[in-house]
């Protein structure tokens, strides 16, 4: 695979992000990271939290400006907050959609004028709930699906100018399910994921040369629950 160029990576301090923050970085390129928390690695990053739009847009085109532009956008960040509609806080539901969907759209949206000058790449990060739904993930499943939706419109008004991909990852071993309570926790013997494997398909898509593009990915582990 060829370098990948400059890649900005939300949530970049962990799980799939930070996974990907070092596969980017050992294909040669240089990983920019977005996220509330500094990253572990050693690289160009401005804290942001991703619910404030006008925020978010300020670090991406600060951050932009730093690395002097943008060959791609991967938009790692996720949170989920489990229970039923009646049971989640107005203000836990909605942070989950502001920060899954909203914030998404926020920063390919401050990202596009710089990919369009490089030519470059998106990659968002749907879910298997994101084309299934399951009792006590409203919230999740109304986000994911949204970010499907707006991926795919993406491809569609951007074709020819910015290449998209939806990466659809199934349950993976990071810290997403840590906090929790233990009845939404994947139990023990659960089959998962490693996001270093999924950071290889996001790797994948990022090589494709210029007009050939991979419109969308599921990866998941052999025996993933929530897929087909």
């Amino acid at each position: 695979m060829g370098n990948p160029g400059k890649v900005l990576i939300t949530g970049g301090a962990s799980g799939l992000g930070a996974a990907t923050v070092e596969a980017v970085a050992q294909a040669g390129g240089q990983p920019l990271v977005l996220d509330l928390k500094p990253p572990a690695a050693d690289v160009p990053y401005v804290p942001v939290d991703l619910t404030d739009t006008a925020a978010t847009e300020r670090a991406v085109h600060e951050i932009a400006e730093t690395a002097g532009g943008l060959d791609a956008v991967f938009t790692a960040a996720g949170i989920d907050t489990p229970g039923k509609l009646d049971s989640v806080s107005t203000s836990d539901w909605e942070r989950v959609v502001q920060l899954n969907l909203f914030g998404t759209a926020a920063v390919v949206r401050a990202a596009l004028p710089h990919l369009k000058r490089s030519h470059g790449k998106v990659i968002t990060v749907a879910s298997t709930l994101g084309i299934k739904a399951v009792s006590d993930a409203t919230a999740y499943c109304a986000s994911k699906w949204g970010v499907v939706g707006f991926t795919r419109a993406l491809a569609a008004e951007t074709a020819g100018e910015v290449g998209v991909t939806l990466l659809i990852p199934g349950g993976m071993h990071t810290a997403f399910f840590d906090n929790r309570d233990e009845q939404y926790k994947p139990p023990a013997d659960a089959k998962l994921n490693h996001p270093e494997n999924v950071a290889k398909a996001v790797l994948f898509a990022l090589s494709q040369p210029a007009g050939c593009e991979v419109r969308e990915l599921v990866v998941a582990a052999s025996e993933e629950g929530s897929w087909p």
